[in-house]
Parts: structure tokens; sequence; C-alpha cells
């Protein structure tokens, strides 16, 4: 697949290598005093308590209490105390108790949730969302829905080669977002297109894209849904899996160099936290101390392998605690508790100059991809039942209707009005030509290199043989 690079020469100065960089930051130009962190949330149900973001110091020490190693040479221990040692990292205790961790915990790790499954208030610890905000949230999941159902649709029509659909996990990509700034970069894997859509990408380029056509920002050279926008910062979507959680901490670290008052997030799903990158990048991220967030979507299922079959631990959320990373797990169907769970994290990763792991568990009710038929690992019952009852666009939507914001007539226009837009940004999309046959070498090489003017010149020599498989203008 081709990177995409000059689309993003805003983006990379960003990522500009810190090259001996302890010797040349001025540490009085740092803030180097914490406030004491805050509440969570407010007790009055709404409104989070003020968060005082001060710029934290470019280096902390958040480890357990130790003695500096020009101190206390002559002792391990901690003033001489016998029952304690003084070791690299913090004070450990002595205990005479042989006694193994358990595998398992006593109980599993609880799930934030704000509204339950009627769409009622079961918490009153939530980030308040003002009526504009909190109806643009649902237009836009409905937006999301009715995109994924009609491109899925055209796909099965052989209109496009492949899509990815985020159907049950509306409510992850648009809360999200929502709690998110425009400064900050997101790395997605293949299943946030809405957080691009909050961001303001239009459904005309979410079809040119799919289409491949020569209005795509990609120029065609991408798998469909494999979106990318260089002005909306967000990077474009590999296949990969897992292999932007690396990028999107070396990113944060970069904005914490510069200075700069915004975080990196990066999502993925729980197959990718059985890969090497996403340990090495939670432990990177919480060493280095980077403002990123890291949002796993623990849907359950990778493809087809389910997450019995990956791992044993209680899930995602534990790990973050392992590698000395604040973590949280949120009902990923429930948008208050995902946009609350967001928008605390990327105050306290922006301000406390650290990194977030947010586990929302969630379900993936429509197919893997196009590609995939799901039902032969899962019940059709299963899937129906999550797909229905626990659907996060339904149960946003009694929360709106509960709080007066909406009507059945507004949610008649919306699903009529987003349908309508679908359809025309497709057929306007299959009207465009595709991109010419010289963007294909384009935007890699500066100056091309011989091979790759050879493949250039043999393939236009084939086009020529073979002119009734190509469009006209493809060779121009």
């Amino acid at each position: 697949m081709a990177l995409y690079l000059s689309k993003s020469r805003k983006i990379l100065p960003h990522l500009k290598p810190k090259m001996s960089f302890l010797g040349k930051i001025n540490l009085s130009s740092w803030n180097s005093c914490f406030s004491q962190n805050q509440a969570f949330l407010s007790t009055n149900g709404r409104n989070p308590h003020p968060f005082l973001c001060n710029r934290p110091a470019l280096f902390t020490s958040r480890r357990f209490d130790s003695a500096k190693a020009d101190k206390h040479l002559g002792s391990l221990h901690n003033g001489g105390d016998p029952q304690a040692l003084n070791f690299p990292g913090g004070i450990v205790k002595f205990t005479p108790e042989m006694k193994f961790l358990s595998e398992v915990p006593e109980e599993r790790i609880h799930c934030y949730r704000v509204l339950d499954d009627s769409g009622q208030l079961v918490s009153k610890n939530f980030v308040q969302v003002d009526k504009d905000i909190a109806l643009k949230m649902y237009r836009d999941m409905v937006t999301l829905q009715t995109m994924d159902t009609i491109f899925y649709e055209a796909q099965r029509q052989g209109r496009i080669s492949f899509y990815v659909t985020a159907i049950g996990e509306e409510a992850i990509n648009i809360a999200s977002a929502a709690a998110l700034s425009m400064d900050d970069l997101v790395f997605p894997q293949y299943r946030e297109a809405g957080v691009l859509l909050w961001r303001g990408f239009t459904l005309q380029e979410f079809a040119n894209q799919c289409f491949g056509n020569k209005n795509d920002n990609g120029k065609g050279r991408q798998m469909p849904a494999h979106y990318g926008s260089n002005k909306h910062n967000y990077f474009t979507i590999a296949s990969t899996v897992a292999t932007q959680i690396p990028h999107a901490v070396g990113a944060a670290y970069s904005l914490k160099m510069d200075g700069r008052d915004a975080c990196t997030v990066t999502y993925f799903g729980d197959g990718g936290t059985s890969t090497g990158d996403f340990h090495a990048a939670i432990n990177f991220a919480a060493v280095m101390e980077a403002p990123v967030i890291l949002f796993c979507r623990n849907n359950g299922w990778a493809i087809s392998t389910p997450i019995s079959d990956q791992f044993r631990s209680d899930g995602i959320v534990v790990r973050g605690q392992a590698y000395g990373v604040r973590s949280i797990r949120v009902d990923g169907n429930d948008t208050l508790a995902v946009f609350s769970a967001v928008h605390v994290a990327r105050k306290m990763a922006i301000c406390e100059s650290r990194p977030v792991l947010i586990e929302a568990l969630t379900y993936r009710a429509g197919h893997h991809t196009t590609s995939d038929d799901s039902s032969r690992y899962r019940s059709i019952e299963e899937i129906e039942w999550w797909r229905v009852a626990q659907d996060p666009v339904a149960r946003f939507r009694k929360w709106l209707e509960g709080e007066g914001w909406w009507t059945s007539l507004d949610e008649t226009d919306i699903r009529n009005h987003a349908r309508q837009e679908v359809l025309l940004a497709i057929q306007v999309a299959e009207k465009v030509e595709k991109p010419t046959l010289k963007e294909i070498f384009t935007d890699v090489y500066d100056s091309p290199p011989s091979n790759l003017c050879d493949q250039e010149e043999s393939l236009r020599e084939m086009v020529k043989r073979h002119p009734q498989d190509y469009p006209s203008y493809f060779s121009s």
C-alpha cells in the first residue's frame, strides 16, 4: 500500500528527530509544579472539577519513593530498616510469607457506566454535554450507521471492492471524537471512520476514497475504507495490526518535547494487544511519560479469534497497571460514559504528561470486513442480541428523548436526510475519473530511482498493448 507522504507535510514536522535533547532543553522554561490530582468528576452530577492544566516538567518521577544513587550507598535498606529494601524503582517491604500472586483476581475490574440499557441515568459522575453537542453526536452516529449500511450494500453489489463497518461501535467513534480537540493527532485502526466524520470529513470525501477516484486524498492507492486526512490530523489507516500504536506514542512524545497543548490518541482492538507493538509502545509511553490516550475497543473478537483464545488476564485494563499506566474500563456502548472517560483522560494526558489506557467493552455487531462471514464462528442469536438489545445509537436516543431534545419527527428527518446524502455521494463518486497512471509513482521519492522509472515505463508499454482494458485518459 502506498504511503501518502505529501499529504502529511504539516504533521511530519511534529515528528522530527529530537537529537541531543538533554543538552539543549532549558528546564527553567518548564513548570515543574503539579497541582494536586483532582477528583475524577464532581459530585454535583454534571460538571467535572476544574483541572489546573499547568505545563508539567519535562521529566518527572512517579515511581515509588526511592533514594538517589548518590545517597545511602553504604546500605540498600530504607533508613537501615531490615524489613524493607531500597531497590531501584522504590521501597520493597519484606515478608516472612511465601505467597504467589494469584493469576485470577478476586473480582474483575468494574466497568464505568452512565446510562443503562434503556437510556436511564445510573450515575451522577459524568461530564456534562450541552444540547448542541449532544445533538451533533447523535446525528453523526446515525449518519455513520447509515453510511456503513449503504457502503456495505455497495460492496455486495460489486461497486466497491472492500468495506469495514463500525456497526455496534458508533458510540466509541463519535463520543471519543467529541471529547478530543482538533489539535489532537489521531492514529486509527480501521474501524474509526466516525472520528473522521466528527472532524468534518464529508460524505463525498468518504465516497471518493472508497471508489478510489482522482479526488481521493490517497489518489486511489489505498484499499477502500482506509482513510487519511492531513487537514483533520487523522493519520492514514493501515491494515497492519497495531503498527499505529508505537507511532502514536512517538508522536505524543514529540508533542511533549515541543510543549504543545495537545495529545495523541490511538485506537486498536483486543487483537492488537496480542502484538509486540502494543507492549513495546505502552511501556515506552509509561517510561517516557508521553501524553497519549491508548483506546482499546474490546469487542470480544479478533476476526474469528475470541478473547478466550487470546489471553487469560482480566481483559486489557489490567495491562495498563502492570506497565504503570493509569487505566479505566468503560461501557463502550454508553455514549456519555465514553465521552466522559476520554474527556478526563485527555486532561490527564496533557496536564500531567502521562499516558492513559481506556478499555471500552463493546461488540462488533457486523462482520469483521466484507471479506468475513462471522456467522461461521458466532451464533446468529448472539449477534442479533447485541445488535438490538445493546445498540448504542438507540440507547443514546432514549436519553435524548428523556431530556426533551429529540422527537420521532426528528428521527425520521435525520434518517431520510442521511440516506439521501450518502446515496448522492456514491452516485457522484462513481462518475469521477480514476487517477492517471503517473500518480502510482509519485509522492514517495523527490527524484524517483531508476528501478521505479523502469517499472513505470514497463507499465506504460503494457497499457499501449492492451488499450481496451484501460480508460483512454489513464496513460496521460
